[in-house]
């Protein structure tokens, strides 16, 4: 009996662990939506940076599938910080600084994956810098204050 129980400890962790993290990633995004708006690009980077790491994660795992969703929700959570960044004229230099890092990680992440994973990487490595672009020329093109 208590074999089996090991086995399905086992065996279901790992999705534990992900119904975990999910709930945790869309926690964090509900409060980050209820947040005023000068809060959000720091809530909305604090998001990316952990799929950033679960991204990380799932490729040194192997499950690919689930890295490209985390990196799908690096984007999504990144360019929505960068937005309220801009949006809001607050953070902005701290938003650029958490997504030039996270586009770093990345970076070494597309290293070291396999070549049919690099394409994704790379395509939220690029997201990454246009955010980066939108907020430097916010803060220092024509017009800026």
């Amino acid at each position: 009996m208590r074999a089996w129980f090991a086995i399905f400890v086992f065996v279901f962790s790992p999705v534990l662990c992900m119904a975990l993290h999910n709930e945790s990633v869309e926690a964090m995004a509900r409060q980050a939506d209820a947040a005023k708006l000068r809060d959000q690009p720091v809530l909305y980077a604090k998001i990316a940076e952990s799929q950033l790491k679960a991204a990380d994660e799932f490729y040194n795992a192997g499950k690919y599938e689930e890295a490209r969703n985390a990196l799908a929700d690096v984007i999504k959570y990144s360019g929505k910080s960068s937005d309220a960044a801009i949006r809001s004229g607050k953070k902005l230099k701290e938003t650029e600084i958490v997504l030039r890092k996270i586009a770093d990680k990345l970076r070494d992440i597309k290293r070291s994956v396999e070549f049919d994973e690099q394409a994704p990487v790379q395509d939220a490595i690029d997201h990454l810098e246009q955010y980066r672009t939108q907020l430097l020329s916010h803060m220092f093109g024509k017009g800026a204050k």
